[in-house]
């Protein structure tokens, strides 16, 4: 039976690296001989231009209707002036929420080839492998009531609602379990209990969780350490499970321990696996267009896609294996390059990994 994946570009370097990824889904395609159908629809900023809003009806309906989604980036300063209502980010948060999309995984691996690359000491990040588990279709970012609103003393103000309910966190907390099950069964639950009461829930939750998980070791850790210890010694996690918003700030923080955020895939799953992936870099306006962006990190998103939604680990191992022997080929783009390696363009990484998935 046939599958369909939506590819959505987006703005920046979306496309870019998008077209990259997509030289390697037709690549897997023809050497497995796999009944994968491509369609593109628009998102952001892109839809914006075209069609007056961020999430059209259509690419909706797309969405909802295939077995997988890849996206590049939404967003830019070209938008940034426009009702706040219609801008490239509520395409994002739409999609997210009207697929349930609420469980986004987040791995930060550190490659072997690339721990000189990291801003922190190499014996600190050599052998990392953490994933974070980010709660996406709650919090503080959905929370209502939310706006800005003048006092009595013609002063104004912002206000945002931070809420959890127990089914949220119980359905996200699971996730985790799982994912730390499979691999060394360490868990840290990241909260704010000692001054949010949704977190004081979010803890509880944990908890109770936790007795149905005897394999998982779970821990507790105050965001604001977890900060610290990211930077610290990051290699002590394994998994860390957390909401929107503080997995919003760690799992950027945890990207820049792997040499380059332009490195990290993600993917955002609904209760039955369905997903969609995405590079953690955003779009990257300042380089967009100038065949400079790493298209890496899309391309792993293509691989966790394979594993996590279609069902098919031997492509993802293949594409992951690909991916390892360009960068032993020495082939780096410009925000992963050191002295000594082969600095090539979006366009000629793509190739190389093509080139590579051809030989194997």
């Amino acid at each position: 039976m046939s599958q369909r994946i939506l590819l959505l570009p987006g703005d920046g370097i979306g496309p870019e690296v998008i077209q990259e990824a997509e030289k390697v889904l037709k690549k897997v395609i023809s050497i497995y001989k796999l009944d994968l159908q491509l369609e593109s629809a628009l998102l952001g900023g892109s839809a914006i231009d075209k069609e007056g809003v961020p999430l059209p009806e259509s690419t909706m309906k797309l969405a909802e209707q295939v077995d997988a989604i890849l996206l590049g980036a939404v967003g830019g300063p070209k938008w940034d002036q426009i009702d706040r209502s219609i801008r490239p980010e509520k395409g994002l948060l739409g999609i997210r929420s009207g697929l349930q999309l609420f469980g986004n995984l987040r791995p930060a691996i550190t490659f072997p080839q690339l721990a000189d690359a990291s801003s922190l000491k190499k014996e600190l990040v050599a052998g990392l492998d953490l994933l974070i588990v980010r709660e996406l279709t709650g919090g503080i970012y959905f929370g209502e009531p939310r706006g800005i609103r003048t006092l009595e003393n013609g002063e104004r103000q912002g206000f945002n609602t931070y809420v959890y309910s127990e089914s949220e966190i119980e359905r996200i907390g699971r996730v985790a379990f799982e994912a730390a099950r499979k691999r060394d069964g360490r868990l840290c639950s990241v909260d704010k209990a000692n001054v949010l009461e949704v977190t004081v829930l979010w803890r509880e939750v944990m908890d109770r969780l936790a007795a149905e998980y005897n394999d998982v070791e779970l821990s507790h850790m105050y965001v604001d350490n977890a900060a610290m210890q990211l930077v610290r010694a990051p290699k002590q996690f394994d998994v860390m499970v957390t909401g929107n918003m503080f997995g919003d700030i760690l799992s950027d923080a945890a990207a820049m321990l792997t040499g380059s955020i332009g490195m990290l895939p993600s993917a955002s799953l609904d209760i039955n696996g369905k997903g969609m992936y995405e590079p953690c870099h955003g779009s990257a306006p300042d380089i967009a267009g100038q065949n400079k962006a790493n298209p890496l990190a899309a391309i792993l998103s293509c691989a966790m896609m394979m594993r996590y939604s279609l069902g098919l680990e031997q492509v993802a191992d293949t594409i992951e294996k690909a991916v390892e022997m360009a960068l032993d080929a020495g082939y780096r783009t410009v925000d992963i390059y050191t002295d000594g390696h082969k600095q090539v363009s979006t366009t000629e990484m793509g190739d190389a990994v093509t080139d590579i998935l051809a030989s194997l």
